[in-house]
């Protein structure tokens, strides 16, 4: 028992459940939350619900919009020829703050890793494959971390990809 009312509890158990956040900082943050005046705290409370009900995953990409398609995907200035394969959408968001990469973009969300359960069909491998197989790709550029997991993946993709006889790159590191 915590002492504390149970709604309170609840919060600090949805706070506490977030990556990266321990017990006591969701106990800050939900103590944050409270002492917010009533239209701030409703207002984060329907960004959450907002963000919640309109974002979905791009159909071409599988990054994340609330458009029918992402920006990039639809975007006429981008090279469609060239994929680069990311794990997760915050990876998109560090290639384009460099500005240096012009083609489009396909998410993974996430690595094969066999120790976690992560198989091929548990993340976005059928659509990428998907994409290359329907023509007019001429380069997929792996860039998952070089760890050993997404090693592993870049591998199996680049196995996949092979009979489709496009240019399958990794990115140095």
């Amino acid at each position: 028992m915590s002492g504390f009312p149970s709604s309170l509890d609840n919060l600090i158990d949805r706070f506490a459940s977030l990556p990266g956040v321990g017990r006591k900082s969701a106990q800050r943050l939900a103590f944050h939350v409270l002492s917010l005046p009533d239209e701030e705290a409703f207002a984060f409370a329907d960004a959450i619900s907002e963000a919640k009900r309109s974002i979905h995953r791009c159909p071409v990409c599988q990054n994340l919009t609330d458009d029918e398609q992402c920006g990039i995907c639809t975007s006429a200035k981008r090279d469609q020829s060239t994929i680069c394969v990311v794990a997760q959408p915050r990876d998109v968001l560090s290639f384009e703050r460099s500005r240096e990469y012009n083609g489009v973009y396909h998410v993974l969300h996430g690595v094969l890793s066999p120790m976690n359960h992560v198989g091929p069909d548990d993340i976005c491998i059928k659509e990428l494959v998907s994409r290359v197989s329907a023509g007019g790709v001429s380069e997929v550029i792996m860039a998952t971390n070089p760890d050993t997991e997404g090693d592993t993946t870049a591998m199996y993709l680049s196995r996949l990809l092979k009979p489709f006889e496009v240019k399958v790159t990794r990115l140095a590191y």
